[in-house]
């Protein structure tokens, strides 16, 4: 385990000038996609930042070395107990999660067990450590196929994947165990997270729209999408996108609205959105354009089983609330994903697009 040293709370008493207390922020599975968004956004803000990730598909490489990253699992109690007491931990940023929604069909027991039961013991040993802070990533799955223009905190949650079970499963613990314990907590519900901060902090995985275009463009194959037949103005799905680097200042906005002076038990459940609808087909012309692509058009396949025709979030409560909106548009995660990924994949830069 590597010591933080002083370095941090020096920078938070700099940053807010007094004003708050020294804090520091365990984020679990802060090595990850949008985790290291999340650590790197909080740390460069002042937050003294202290990173969990078992590593599975965390890459120790996206954090700079300044931040200290513990190797292990919210799975491991006694790891948990030594790292909260450890580094005095005074909040708890959770984003670590099994996320496929397909694999959690196929693998329910692991995504229970990983997502709904490894809360379960971070929120004991939270507890147990008198940790009273607790900001929690939930996602726009436990809506399910929600059939509003826009979809507000108040709209009935119908989770249509176990994945979506675990987060909104995973809410109700949070909630509950803040009215029991006396947490004041924040659960932000994530739409569709693309683009990267900077070409290193790229998204790996290729389960997402905008990577999944990249890496059938890279080996010269058709970008494929599914279902040209809803009810939109393009036929296509349409969805709202958010860019990651506007998500991690959300965590921090939600961080420190719950250190706030004076701020006591209570809970908020927001949605972490622009507002903006972007459908399918327009994600894929800006792909086009950012890649300079002349290859064979998007194919369009059959529709995956339980895609609703338009989730776009009301991100009204977010701003009265935590006082954030989002700044970047689609067209700014697909250049920046872009970057990141041909960084990552020479081939995508070296190899010729394939001839129509």
């Amino acid at each position: 385990m590597v010591d933080p040293g002083p370095w941090y709370q020096t920078a938070v008493r700099q940053s807010r000038g007094d004003r708050l207390p020294p804090m520091t922020w365990l984020i679990t599975g802060g090595a990850g996609y949008i985790g290291a968004h999340v650590a790197r956004s909080m740390a460069e803000a002042g937050e003294g930042v202290v990173v969990l990730d078992d590593l599975s598909t965390g890459i120790p490489e996206r954090l700079p070395p300044s931040l200290p990253l513990v190797s292990g699992s919210t799975l491991d109690r006694p790891l948990l107990d030594r790292v909260l007491s450890e580094h005095s931990v005074t909040g708890v940023v959770h984003l670590a999660a099994k996320k496929q929604v397909g694999e959690s069909v196929e693998q329910p027991l692991r995504y229970y067990r990983e997502n709904l039961y490894g809360l379960t013991v971070l929120l004991d040993a939270v507890v147990a450590a008198g940790v009273r802070r607790f900001v929690f990533s939930s996602s726009a799955a436990v809506y399910g196929m929600p059939d509003v223009d826009l979809v507000s905190e108040d709209t009935p949650c119908v989770p249509m994947s176990p994945y979506g079970e675990t987060k909104l499963a995973g809410e109700w613990l949070v909630r509950a165990a803040g009215r029991a314990h006396g947490l004041a907590t924040v659960c932000l519900r994530y739409f569709n997270v693309a683009g990267a901060a900077r070409p290193e902090l790229f998204d790996t995985g290729v389960s997402n729209i905008i990577p999944m275009f990249f890496d059938r463009i890279t080996r010269g194959v058709a970008p494929q999408i599914f279902g040209d037949d809803y009810p939109t103005p393009d036929g296509t799905c349409i969805r709202d996108y958010i860019h990651v680097a506007d998500l991690a200042t959300a965590h921090l906005a939600a961080a420190r609205h719950l250190a706030a002076p004076g701020r006591g038990p209570g809970d908020l459940t927001v949605n972490a959105g622009t507002g903006r609808g972007v459908s399918v087909r327009e994600v894929a012309d800006l792909v086009a354009e950012a890649t300079g692509r002349t290859g064979p058009p998007p194919e369009v396949v059959g529709r995956r089983a339980g895609d609703p025709a338009r989730v776009v979030a009301s991100a009204r409560l977010i701003g009265e609330e935590l006082g954030w909106t989002a700044r970047k548009d689609v067209r700014a995660m697909v250049e920046s994903a872009w970057e990141g990924w041909r960084t990552h994949h020479p081939e995508a830069t070296s190899t010729p697009p394939p001839a129509l």
